[in-house]
C-alpha cells in the first residue's frame, strides 16, 4: 500500500495548459475518485501518476517519494483500462500471469499468485479461456486479476466501467469495491459517472476544465456543494437551479426568481436584491399547502418513486417523490421547500453563500 501527494501538478502541450496546479493528498489504502465532465483532466491526472504522461510542473510522490522521473515500471503501480487491453491469442490465465512471467518470476509462484486472484475473482473456472469466450464483465475482472497478481502498492483505474451495460456496472461496481475491503490498497479511480463516484468512494476529487473544483467525502458534496458546479454536478437526478435575487420583508428574507416565483430561504449575510442563483434537490421538495404552485408538465412513476417535471411561471423545476403520486401532465399542484434544504449561490462567483 501506498501514500500518493499530488503537489502543484502542471500539465501543458505547448502552448496549451490542461492542469492547473492541481494539490491532492490520497492516504495510504484510500479509495479515491476523480470525476468531472469529458475533458476535465481527470485521466490525463491519472496517466501521470502512473508515469505514462510526463510531468510539466509541480512533484508527484509515493510513499514521500518524488516519482517525477521514475519510469511507470518502476513505479509499483498497476493500471486498469477501459478497453481491458488483454491478448486474444492467450488464455485468462497466460494474461493474467504475463507480467509476472516477462519478470523473471517462477512459473509456480506465477500459478500460485493467478489461482489466488482468481479465486478473489471468482475466475476459477475460466482461466483456460480465451478473451473471445468472455462477457465484458468477465474480461474486466479478468484485467482487475492481472493487476492484482503484481501486487501493486497503487491501483489506477481509468473509467474500467464505461463498455459494460447498466446491470453489470452495477454489479462491478460492489466487486471493486469488495475488492478494495479485501486488498485494503489504494485505489484511484477515474471516471465522469457521479454514481460510480458517489457510491464507490472514501474521498471525491471533482475537476473541471483542469481544475479542482472541491475535494470530500461524496456525502460532503453532496450535503455542501462549494460552487454551482459542484452542486449540479453530484447526486442524481441533478440539483433545481433558478436564477433571481434576495429580498427582505419586514426583516424575514426570501427568494424571488426573475419570473416571480417566490421560495423560503434561511437567513443569508446579502443585502436586499442581491442577485443569487437558488438551487434545491429534487428529493427534497414535496407536495402540500402553502408551497410554489406550479403546474406539471411530464410525470415519470418508476415504482417506488415519481419523479414530475413542473413550471412555475417560467422557472422550470423538478421534484422526485418517494411515493406513488395520482397527479397527470396538466395538474396544479404545491411544491413544499423546507429551506433547510435549500442551498444559495452568488450569481457572479456562482459560490455557495453560508
Amino acid at each position: 500500500m501506498a501514500e500518493v501527494k499530488i503537489k502543484d501538478i502542471v500539465k501543458r502541450y505547448g502552448e496549451l495548459q490542461v492542469i492547473h496546479g492541481v494539490n491532492v493528498d490520497i492516504r495510504d489504502g484510500e479509495f479515491v475518485v476523480l470525476v468531472g465532465p469529458s475533458g476535465c483532466g481527470k485521466s490525463t491526472l491519472l496517466r501521470m501518476i502512473a508515469g505514462l504522461e510526463p510531468i510539466s510542473d509541480g512533484e508527484m510522490l509515493i510513499d514521500g517519494k518524488v516519482v517525477n522521473k521514475v519510469l511507470p515500471k518502476d513505479r509499483d503501480i498497476a493500471m486498469v483500462f477501459q478497453s481491458y487491453a488483454l491478448y486474444p491469442h492467450k488464455t485468462v490465465a497466460e494474461n493474467m500471469g504475463f507480467s509476472l512471467k516477462i519478470k523473471g518470476v517462477p512459473k509456480p509462484e506465477i500459478e500460485a499468485k493467478v489461482k489466488q486472484a482468481a479465486s478473489v475473482l471468482d475466475l476459477g473456472k475460466l482461466l483456460d479461456r480465451y478473451p473471445r469466450q468472455l462477457s465484458g464483465g468477465q474480461r474486466q475482472r479478468v484485467a482487475m486479476g492481472r493487476a492484482i497478481v503484481r501486487d501493486p502498492r497503487v491501483f489506477l483505474f481509468d473509467e474500467p466501467l464505461s463498455n459494460l451495460d447498466a446491470k453489470l456496472r452495477v454489479a462491478m461496481r460492489v466487486e471493486i469495491k469488495e475488492l478494495h475491503q479485501r486488498l485494503k490498497t489504494t485505489i484511484i479511480y477515474v471516471t465522469h459517472d457521479q454514481i460510480e463516484a458517489m457510491t464507490m468512494a472514501d474521498k471525491i476529487v471533482v475537476m473541471k476544465d483542469g481544475y479542482v473544483e472541491q475535494i470530500g467525502a461524496p456525502l460532503d458534496l453532496y450535503d455542501n456543494p462549494s460552487n454551482v458546479f459542484v452542486a449540479g454536478f453530484i447526486g442524481s437526478p441533478s440539483m433545481n437551479f433558478i436564477k433571481g435575487s434576495i429580498r427582505s420583508d419586514g426583516g424575514a428574507q426570501r427568494f424571488v426568481s426573475d419570473h416571480g416565483s417566490v421560495l423560503p430561504v434561511r437567513p443569508l449575510p446579502v443585502s436586499d436584491g442581491h442577485p443569487v442563483i437558488y438551487g434545491v434537490r429534487p428529493e427534497h421538495i414535496t407536495l402540500g399547502p402553502g408551497g410554489l404552485p406550479v403546474r406539471v408538465a411530464v410525470v415519470e412513476p418508476t415504482g417506488a418513486e415519481t419523479q414530475i417535471f413542473a413550471r412555475s411561471n417560467e422557472d422550470a423545476i423538478d421534484a422526485m417523490l418517494r411515493d406513488r403520486i395520482a397527479v397527470r401532465a396538466g395538474d396544479h399542484v404545491n411544491f413544499v421547500v423546507d429551506p433547510v434544504n435549500a442551498h444559495v449561490f452568488d450569481q457572479q462567483t456562482t459560490k455557495r453563500i453560508s
